[in-house]
């Protein structure tokens, strides 16, 4: 496998684009000025590249260019901008430019940080260009976040960006991955986030985007990306915005009849809370990334299985890799200042009350534990029983062991309604380990497929998931 050169600076792009004559189309940015131009401007040779450039800030003019849309900053919008300026720049220049030439449009409709308000400052950026001269355009399109402070760095940040999405597109169309970790080249994690990205057209009909926005995670571009239960990426601020929250953590691998006892058995405990209506609670299946990584790589196949098999239950799919859960919290309290619910196994109490799990943190678990709960988080707790045994070998919340150090803790965080115990609307499945039915599986059929719901062993069965079948 090649090896990406990462060598080049920002102005170094842009001149790359600059000096090959046969790259030629328009720049139009709505909301932080127009950096993206300004920077191949900068480098000089940008007559053989750049046909035009535009800002519309006044709504109604921006409404007469492109025609009217509900929601300025926004992936319809960014889509207006590119059939227009695309299909403008080949119809007027066409015939007049070399044969060779490839057209592209470059379009990004963004909210920076207001004069007045501190505001979200997040926004649409997207590419349309022929990779081949004459033949049908292909898209990048993309939803990201600013998270400098300041209007003028924020704007700087967004040139850099659409500089390496350019450039990217152009050189890297046929390595989608570089393209990706181009992103951040000049910027860092720090500056610039990018929850969403999308691939289309006919030189990217073999990319699978849900691995490519897993990718974002893998280049420190975001740390957690939402699937639906379609299979589409979802921007999560504009799922969760305002909304209650329940989180259920697993590997999901595969999803079973516990896990799904769980979540339902979760969401009608969460519902009770006064601030909760049931018909906005988000519900997510959420999959820590150190469970999907196999050495340093990531098992894109297993992925895959595990992201359609989740949505075949119809669950809407959270990737992060905030391995610890106040951390989970902290994310999605970005968006929503409803509560939050979170619920796992009490075979997880061995993670969430292991104070080797909180080393690095100066106030250990008392730190975390303070960070997990201040203010509307609730964590359900679903009990287990051992297979072969009655009801009476249960563990529960109210008799899980912990160290003797942390029963009071433990004991405070009961009574004050942190920890809540979850009542299974059937246990029956209470027995269910994850670990054996995946051992079961990759014998073949047997037992296991009573512990996952019937579309899911059928699944696994069909396509052979998971390595189904191979022992």
């Amino acid at each position: 496998m090649r090896t990406r050169n990462t060598t080049l600076t920002t102005d170094q792009k842009a001149l790359a684009v600059n000096l090959d004559k046969y790259k030629y189309g328009s720049i139009v940015e709505i909301g932080a000025g127009q950096e993206v131009a300004r920077r191949f401007f900068h480098v000089g040779a940008a007559a053989g590249t750049i046909a035009k450039t535009m800002s519309a800030y006044d709504m109604a003019v921006s409404d007469d260019i492109y025609g009217h849309v509900d929601r300025y900053v926004s992936r319809a919008r960014l889509l207006q901008m590119l059939d227009k300026e695309f299909t403008q720049v080949v119809a007027r220049l066409a015939h007049v430019r070399p044969r060779n030439t490839t057209f592209f449009a470059y379009a990004a409709t963004v909210t920076a940080r207001s004069f007045k308000q501190k505001n979200e400052c997040h926004g649409w950026i997207g590419i349309r260009l022929q990779l081949h001269p004459g033949a049908e355009p292909s898209d990048v399109v993309m939803h990201v976040r600013m998270l400098d402070n300041d209007n003028a760095l924020q704007s700087e940040a967004l040139g850099i960006l659409g500089v390496n999405l350019i450039h990217g597109a152009f050189f890297h169309h046929d390595q989608p991955e570089w393209v990706v970790e181009g992103l951040a080249d000049g910027l860092g994690s720090e500056r610039i986030e990018v929850d969403l990205i999308h691939f289309s057209g006919p030189y990217f009909e073999e990319v699978e985007n849900r691995l490519m926005n897993l990718h974002l995670i893998r280049s420190w571009l975001t740390r957690a990306v939402v699937f639906n239960p379609q299979g589409e990426v979802v921007v999560p601020g504009e799922l969760l915005y305002r909304k209650p929250v329940m989180v259920m953590r697993g590997s999901f691998k595969p999803v079973t009849l516990v896990n799904v006892d769980m979540m339902s058995a979760g969401v009608r405990q969460f519902s009770q809370l006064a601030a909760v209506d049931d018909n906005e609670i988000v519900s997510l299946a959420e999959i820590t990334m150190n469970s999907l990584i196999s050495g340093d790589n990531v098992d894109g196949a297993d992925f895959l299985a595990r992201i359609d098999l989740l949505a075949s239950q119809g669950y809407t799919v959270m990737i992060s890799d905030y391995v610890r859960f106040f951390r989970l919290r902290a994310y999605l309290r970005r968006y929503t200042q409803k509560p939050i619910g979170i619920v796992l196994s009490v075979r997880d109490f061995q993670f969430l009350f292991d104070e080797k799990y909180y080393e690095g943190l100066e106030g250990g678990i008392l730190e975390a534990f303070g960070k997990l709960f201040p203010d509307n988080t609730h964590v359900y707790v679903y009990p287990s029983r051992p297979r072969g045994t009655d009801a009476s070998a249960t563990v529960t919340l109210d008799n899980v062991a912990v160290p003797d150090n942390l029963r009071h803790l433990l004991a405070h965080l009961k009574e004050n309604d942190k920890l809540v115990a979850v009542q299974p609307h059937d246990d029956t499945h209470l027995h269910i380990d994850i670990g054996e039915v995946l051992a079961g599986l990759r014998r073949g059929r047997g037992e296991w497929e009573a512990d996952v719901p019937e579309a899911v062993a059928q699944r696994i069965i069909d396509k052979r998931l998971l390595g189904y079948d191979t022992e």
